[in-house]
């Protein structure tokens, strides 16, 4: 691999092995810039934590290098990385105050009392928590709790912070508070953030970048609108987000678009992405926004089918129909809740469509 002398944060060739056997992290390359907010996304198991815990120092990679502004860190310990961590359990010490658990990252690096006062409230001020700064942590809330440790990470002004589900344990709307506050935070800071989550809402709405794993292996890193819209396998899109698959046969490719036989008969067309020969499996892609079913919004060049409504949900701002379309019944569209948007019944039958360009032939 080409050493990227712009990378603040690379992993070049790292595996990871627990018993000498079986890789969690299979030869990861990935570099990130200064200043980049990068989540690894992923279910259990696929590899993401063993990331954040070999750059933090925390466990040792089997092969490979981690390198830290062009050095590699393999064998620096974790206190000396100089990286801010936020974990979702907090961590913070239970027996000292909020201002002596923000006091104490600098009093282990020999910083003079008054500066250290300084910037303890500096820090706090950061996370809108200065009044708090005499009371314990079980004196505060869930959400309290993890803004100081956030501001706990930030207080020794680290280059590059690392966050492990540090929302997984609050509610949604303090979460969704949180994100917007971290990421404004870390952008505001210039700080570099990796961050790890295994939720896709959380990972898109706050990321520069995302690297979505499985099975130890990043299987797509690109910024969070083209992960959506242009998966590049059949695991992201299903993982990243709601999905509509349809399955075939490829019955002819030409340039940019292919020829796709469904199992049910019908035939439609679709971007090639991961499809390279004729008579080879698919399974086509299609998110559920991007099919209409209202006649006069679809195109001349749409293509359309018959379906069968099972389900229409009011959900306030949209509507979500579940349809029985070629062969399967868990086909879902999802459709703004406008004026002129017709209530569906159970049981009717209707026509649908969609653009062949928002129909992805990915791998089987």
């Amino acid at each position: 691999m080409v050493e990227d002398k712009s990378a603040f944060v690379a992993f070049e060739r790292v595996q990871k092995s627990y018993d000498g056997e079986n890789l969690v992290v299979k030869d990861l390359n990935l570099s990130m810039p200064k200043g980049e907010f990068l989540t690894m996304l992923g279910p259990s198991g696929s590899g993401k934590t063993t990331c954040l815990m070999m750059l933090a120092g925390f466990e040792t990679a089997t092969h490979g290098d981690i390198l830290l502004d062009g050095v590699s860190i393999n064998n620096i310990p974790p206190h000396k990385r100089g990286i801010g961590m936020v974990f979702q359990n907090y961590a913070l010490f239970p027996h000292m105050t909020v201002a002596e658990n923000l006091s104490f990252p600098l009093e282990v690096r020999k910083t003079g009392k008054s500066e250290r006062e300084e910037k303890v409230k500096r820090a706090l001020d950061m996370v809108q928590m200065g009044d708090f700064a005499g009371r314990r942590p079980a004196q505060l809330s869930g959400g309290q709790q993890q803004r100081i440790a956030l501001s706990r990470a930030l207080v020794f002004e680290p280059e590059l912070v690392l966050m492990d589900e540090p929302l997984g344990a609050l509610d949604k709307q303090l979460r969704e508070t949180l994100q917007f506050e971290i990421t404004n935070l870390a952008h505001e800071l210039g700080i570099t953030t990796v961050y790890v989550t295994h939720d896709q809402t959380e990972a898109l709405t706050m990321s520069d970048r995302v690297a979505v794993f499985d099975d130890g292996r990043i299987q797509q890193l690109a910024p969070p609108d083209e992960l959506y819209e242009k998966p590049q396998n059949s695991f992201v899109a299903q993982f990243i987000g709601e999905n509509n698959t349809l399955d075939g046969v490829v019955q002819e490719i030409k340039g940019d678009t292919c020829i796709v036989k469904l199992d049910s008969g019908d035939i439609i067309d679709a971007v090639p992405v991961n499809v390279t020969k004729v008579g080879e499996r698919t399974r086509v892609s299609i998110r559920p926004e991007r099919v209409e079913f209202n006649r006069d919004r679809l195109h001349d060049d749409a293509h359309t089918l018959k379906a069968e409504v099972l389900e229409f949900i009011y959900m306030g701002d949209i509507f979500r129909t579940r349809l029985r379309v070629a062969g399967t019944d868990e086909f879902v569209i999802k459709t703004r809740n406008a004026p002129d948007q017709a209530r569906l019944k159970p049981g009717q039958t209707i026509e649908i469509g969609w653009m062949p360009e928002d129909c992805r032939a990915l791998d089987a």
